[in-house]
């Protein structure tokens, strides 16, 4: 059966403007992937970009049902109270827009997935940190065919290996900054780990949907299958919010 128009999840997506970019045509290419893994599973899209107005934001903020904040430059090191490192690189009205995305979100209880920046920006918002450069963790720059891999160990019980149906997973590598178990945020918990860093965190809060990855689910031709779970759930959560049942991550039945 087709999904109703006033059935479908507003997913707002926060992401650079693809006019601020080194590189517009390749902006656009990234965000559009994006974009495509909320509509694959049934979302619509709502785009706020820096350059995004007040009113735009409001409206987007008042009416979301779920927020994803996708990937980009490096945070400023002042939001967690540390001098920049050399190699970071910032977008600071990005950074008061996601801000201020997320503590909407927040206010309103809507589920949240961040992908790459948007999991370190969970974090920081959190009141986490980051660790500034981590050589040897990134890949050769999209689109380029080809990607660095690693793998990630679930934490047992979390609601990401639920949600996944997996203990241990492989994924992208496309980050020079990463969280530390020691920098997390506060109600945060681990969801994955390479072993040293953290590949996945979630709330600590059972009932809050709220679940980040560093990696870049949304490049599926570099990502194993199971992880269009975590589509599938994310959409789900942000489609009861919108009926007024939010179920808890990985309790869901995934659904179109």
């Amino acid at each position: 059966m087709e999904q109703l128009a006033s059935d479908r999840p507003r997913i707002l997506v926060t992401v650079q403007s693809p006019e601020k970019a080194a590189n517009e045509e390749v902006a656009w290419r990234k965000n559009d992937r994006y974009f495509e893994g909320v509509r694959r599973h049934g979302g619509e899209v709502v785009v706020l970009d820096e350059t995004s107005g007040a009113a735009e934001r409001a409206a987007a903020f008042a009416e979301m049902d779920g927020l994803l904040l996708s990937g980009g430059a490096d945070l400023d090191p002042a939001l967690y109270g540390e001098e920049p490192h050399p190699t970071t690189v910032v977008e600071p009205e990005r950074d008061r827009l996601e801000q201020a995305a997320f503590a909407a979100a927040e206010a309103l209880g809507v589920p949240v997935f961040g992908i790459c920046r948007g999991m370190q920006a969970v974090n920081v918002f959190r009141g986490g940190s980051l660790g500034q450069d981590l050589p040897g963790h990134n890949s050769p720059t999209y689109p380029a065919p080809e990607a660095h891999y690693h793998h990630m160990r679930l934490v047992p019980g979390s609601s990401l290996e639920r949600i996944l149906g997996e203990t241990d997973a492989r994924v992208n590598t496309y980050h020079h900054q990463a969280v530390r178990p020691d920098q997390l945020g506060s109600g945060l918990r681990v969801a994955g780990t390479d072993g040293e860093l953290v590949e996945a965190l979630e709330s600590a809060d059972p009932d809050r949907w709220l679940v980040a990855v560093q990696s870049h689910p949304e490049r599926t031709e570099f990502t194993s299958p199971e992880f269009e779970k975590l589509w599938a759930e994310f959409l789900v959560a942000a489609r009861d919010f919108r009926r007024g049942s939010a179920a808890p991550p990985g309790r869901t039945t995934a659904r179109r």
